[in-house]
Formats: C-alpha cells, structure tokens, sequence
C-alpha cells in the first residue's frame, strides 16, 4: 500500500491528534447516551483524516495515447530476405514492407524510426511522426548483395537499436517505446548471435515477426552473371533459405515479448504496451485510489447527522406549536 497525501503528513498527524482529542473529550462529559454519538465522530474524524493521505494499493497501468510512444523497426535486410516463400512466391521482404505499413497504421500518430541489418546495421530512418516517410524509407530497401557478404547474424542489429533506444530515453524519458523485430532468425555469420536480453528494458512493449515457409524459398542473385536469377550453393545446386523458428522464439523471449510467425493474408497483432515496464517515467503509471472507501464513511456519517438534526429539528417545531397552542 502506498500513500499520496494531500497535506503534510506532518500536519496530518497533528490534525488527526487535535480531532481525536477533541472527540474525546467530549465524549467524556458527554451525558452517557450521547457517547456513542462522539464515537461516530472520532470515527468519521478518522476517515476523513485517511482521505486525506490518499492510500493505494496495487498498480494500474495507464493507457497511454500513440502520440507518446515511439516505435522501432529492427528489418533483417540478409539475402534471406529475398527468399521466395511468401505469400507462394513472392519475397519475404514483401511480406516485412506489408506487416511495417500495418503497423504504422496501428500506431497512428507514433513517432517512426528504422533499422536495417544484414553483416552490419543502419539507420534507415530516425524518429519521426511522418509514416510516408517510413513507407518510403520501407519502399527502397535493397537486399544486402550477397558477392559481398561475409554471412550475417540475427542479432547484428542489437548495438545499434540499443543506442537508438536510449538515445530517445534521454531526449525524453517519458514517452513509451515498441520495438519491432521483422526476420527470418538465419544465422550464416561463423559466430555466436548478440543477445537481444539488454534491450528488455529499454521498451515497453514488442513482438517478433517471424517469416519464411517449412519448404524454404529460392533466393534471388542480383549478379549479372547469374545463369537464372537465383543463388546456388557450392555444388552448384539451387541455395534454399530456410526460417529458424527456434532463434526467433529464443529473441522473443530475451526482449520479453511475444513471436508471431507470419502468413500472408493475416494481419500482424500489435504489441500490447506496458507503461510499468523498464525504464519509463514513473508518472505513466498509478497505483489503485482507496481513498473513496474512506470518503464514503465521512459521507454515511453525515448523513446520520443530518438525519439526526432534521429529527431534533422537527421536535422543536412540535414543541413550539405546543406552546404557541
């Protein structure tokens, strides 16, 4: 239970001290039959005085409006990217362009910033309330050329999202953050993936989105000297990408949000917000009032007060009509 007191709680002390005495010592020399009026008094003191300090119990988060929350995209832009599994045959980073537009939708009036991995990440796009500028920014991403990649992690883009992160923490602690992770979890880099566990408290909320089919998909080979368009292994034989479902849930579970592997034709679930998670401001947050519970007996107290008085009242009437009669 905690306590936001309207007072001093200094003063309330004296004050509920000065009430209580008074109480008192009118019961004291109270006829006996009035006493347990006084005792309702000092009661009715009592919770009045509680009223005042504000009690609460609990925590209630509050609802926060998307003009204050900031979301990031985290898009794996690795030539995985290109794989032909989405939606039959179309690029899997048609189905990223997709499921960030709906989003952006989602979060109406949210504040928008990119990041791109592949070997190394880029910030595509900084925070901005201007979802064209997004779309546009989602538009002309180009797949990482795989004549030039030295294999790419899953987790290439976690320093680069964490510095993006407390950069917005410190240009304004208060608003809420989303961070959104759109890949395939393939990890061709002959390393260990980074751990995503130290961006858990920098957000409020998220998900990972996860994509690419069981049957896998052909990826396309800008080369100009690509027999067929497509990539082929070192047999020579059609390369194939296939989705680790188990990386993706394992970086779900380090952030601490949700995975949703994803189909064409569904749209992707927003990331529920928690305002009492992480780092944010205190203030996004409140605890449940009891306050009321105490006002309520000042109120019935007061009531029997003034059905007391109306009754007295109405004797004294009676009994100046009796003696006017």
């Amino acid at each position: 239970m905690t306590i936001d007191p309207m007072l001093p709680l200094w003063l309330l002390v004296l004050l509920a001290a000065a009430l209580i005495g008074f109480c008192a010592f009118a019961a004291a020399a109270a006829p006996r039959g009035g006493r347990l009026m006084w005792l309702g008094r000092a009661a009715m003191c009592l919770a009045l005085v509680a009223a005042l300090a504000r009690p609460g119990a609990g925590a209630v988060a509050v609802a926060s409006a998307n003009a204050e929350v900031d979301v990031l995209f985290v898009v794996d832009t690795s030539a995985s990217s290109t794989a032909e599994d989405w939606d039959g045959v179309e690029p899997r980073l048609d189905g990223m362009r997709a499921d960030v537009a709906e989003l952006a939708i989602a979060h109406a009036g949210a504040r928008f910033a990119l990041i791109t991995f592949d070997d190394t990440a880029v910030q595509r796009l900084p925070f901005t309330t201007d979802a064209s500028a997004l779309a546009q920014a989602m538009r002309i991403l180009v797949p990482e050329d795989p004549a030039y990649s030295s294999g790419s992690s899953v987790g290439a883009g976690v320093e680069l999202a964490e510095e993006v992160l407390e950069s917005a923490i410190d240009h304004d602690p208060e608003r809420l953050r989303v961070l959104y992770y759109l890949g395939d979890g393939e990890q061709t880099a002959e390393r260990d993936r980074e751990s995503f566990a130290g961006l858990a408290d920098l957000v409020q909320g998220g998900a990972v989105l996860g994509y690419g089919s069981d049957r896998g998909g052909r990826m396309a080979d800008p080369s100009p000297w690509s027999s067929d368009g497509y990539l082929v292994d070192r047999q020579g034989a059609e390369a194939r990408s296939y989705p680790d479902r188990d990386a993706l849930a394992a970086i779900a579970g380090e952030l601490r949000v949700e995975y949703q592997h994803r189909e064409a034709g569904a749209a992707p679930t927003p990331a529920p917000i928690d305002p009492a998670r992480g780092v944010a401001d205190g203030g996004t947050t409140t605890v449940f009032p009891l306050y009321w519970a105490f006002a309520l007996v000042v109120v019935a107290w007061m009531l029997v007060e003034a059905g007391r008085l109306i009754g007295a009242s109405g004797e004294l009437r009676r009994a100046r009509e009796a003696v006017e009669w």
